[in-house]
């Protein structure tokens, strides 16, 4: 498939690995960066169509908020593994359940004004339902070529996602360009779709960055 991601948020919090591995399928290990576990909360736009096609109305387009973490599966293969993935389309929803991968449908609202963004969903089905994001920040400087470490490219430079079908681990595919980061200040934050994931409530700061957006292509599963 191929989507477009825009006004990307990265909101990031190290954990426990003890806590996140809880958490994970048979087959998946949390992959930890000097020692620590990082979970993300990362809202943004969604345009999603097949290639070859344009994008259809009202139903290729709409928000959504994901909550990650990093993982190895089968052969030292690290990716991103989804705790969950609030939509507001029903047929996508449905069509990524289908894989097994953790959509739920959401009621969603994402606006902008200048440089500050607000996000706001509330879980519709399935549970726990009313789970519940409000995130708002504004959007600063971007990166100059140099400054982003390896930590900020290991939080946000990830080129695969892994799901469960069938009891055996799957991985996808996903290429674009570099991201092209910006600094970024919250202003608002509503951290529930964490705890309805089973994560406990985070008592630090999160480490934020901002995107504006890319075009992405998703490959097949393949074990």
């Amino acid at each position: 498939m191929v989507h477009r991601w825009e006004q990307l948020t990265f909101l990031h919090w190290p954990y426990d690995p003890a806590e996140v591995q809880a958490l994970l399928p048979d087959g998946l290990t949390v992959e930890t960066y000097e020692g620590r576990a990082w979970v993300g909360l990362v809202p943004f736009h969604m345009t999603v169509r097949a290639p070859g096609i344009p994008p259809l109305p009202w139903l290729s387009r709409f928000p959504e908020t994901n909550v990650r973490t990093y993982v190895t599966g089968p052969g030292g293969v690290t990716g991103v593994w989804f705790f969950s993935l609030d939509a507001s389309r029903l047929p996508a929803v449905l069509g990524g359940r289908a894989l097994n991968i953790r959509y739920c449908w959401s009621r969603m609202r994402l606006g902008r004004c200048g440089d500050v963004v607000r996000y706001v969903s509330t879980r519709r089905w399935p549970g726990p339902r009313k789970a519940r994001n409000v995130t708002e920040v504004e959007a600063g400087a971007p990166y100059a070529p140099g400054e982003l470490t390896d930590f900020d490219h290991w939080l946000t430079a990830r080129f695969r996602l892994w799901t469960v079908i069938a009891g055996r681990p799957v991985r996808m595919q996903a290429h674009h360009p570099p991201w092209q980061l910006r600094r970024a200040t919250v202003k608002a934050l509503d951290t529930g779709l964490l705890t309805a994931a089973g994560l406990t409530q985070p008592t630090a700061q999160p480490i934020t960055h901002f995107a504006d957006g890319t075009e992405v292509l998703i490959g097949l599963p393949r074990r």
